[in-house]
């Protein structure tokens, strides 16, 4: 499963444990983020576009930082030295390896999903297309079961940095109310993968 592995879904608990966060967000900290990061304006979407938000968001989440991502606010994808970084730093402020590396300008939605205005490198053969092409694969793969959409979505995932699971959670009840007002919670991961485009760069959800 490669750059997936760690994204297997466990039910999130909404029970506080008596000895806070280990990562030093207390109780009351962790309630407020909670808060914060609720989906808003959830509606019901077509399955394709579920799909690409669903891939587009776990790309961002799979990557490294370490600030809390607010709304609206472009945040800047880069593949270096083999893995996913998001920093809140444009390519041009950055040295010519930073920008070999530029994917393209993420912004966070208020149902919690994130939509990207794509970099050049990403239709282009090259470093930042192959890494693509890898994690489409990896989720593709995701999809190979019997499973609904629902059970597989990133509720808690325990290897994440704090921010990464907070969002990816907050990504998890946005996506399952999206496919229960759509009426395709029931459908399995299988009935999805069909409908996977053959350019993994397709798939990504375009900021409109």
């Amino acid at each position: 499963m490669g750059e997936l592995k760690s994204l297997e879904s466990k039910r999130y608990s909404l029970a506080a444990k008596t000895d806070g966060n280990p990562e030093g967000k207390g109780v009351n900290g962790f309630m407020l983020d909670w808060y914060r990061s609720q989906p808003r304006g959830v509606v019901a979407k077509p399955r394709q576009q579920v799909l690409a938000e669903f891939f587009t968001s776990m790309l961002v989440l799979s990557a490294q930082f370490k600030y809390k991502p607010a709304i609206g606010v472009r945040n800047y994808l880069y593949w270096v030295n083999d893995e996913w970084t998001l920093s809140l730093i444009a390519p041009e402020q950055w040295s010519d390896e930073r920008r070999a590396g530029f994917v393209g300008t993420f912004v966070l939605q208020r149902d919690m999903t994130w939509t990207i205005a794509p970099s050049e490198l990403v239709s282009q053969d090259g470093p930042v297309a192959a890494a693509i092409g890898r994690f489409y694969d990896a989720f593709a793969e995701k999809l190979d079961t019997d499973l609904t959409l629902e059970e597989i979505l990133p509720f808690y995932v325990g290897k994440f940095p704090y921010y990464q699971r907070l969002y990816a959670n907050a990504l998890s009840r946005s996506m399952r109310a999206a496919v229960i007002l759509g009426g395709q919670a029931s459908s399995s991961c299988r009935h999805w993968q069909i409908l996977l485009p053959r350019m993994s760069n397709a798939l990504l959800a375009h900021q409109g």
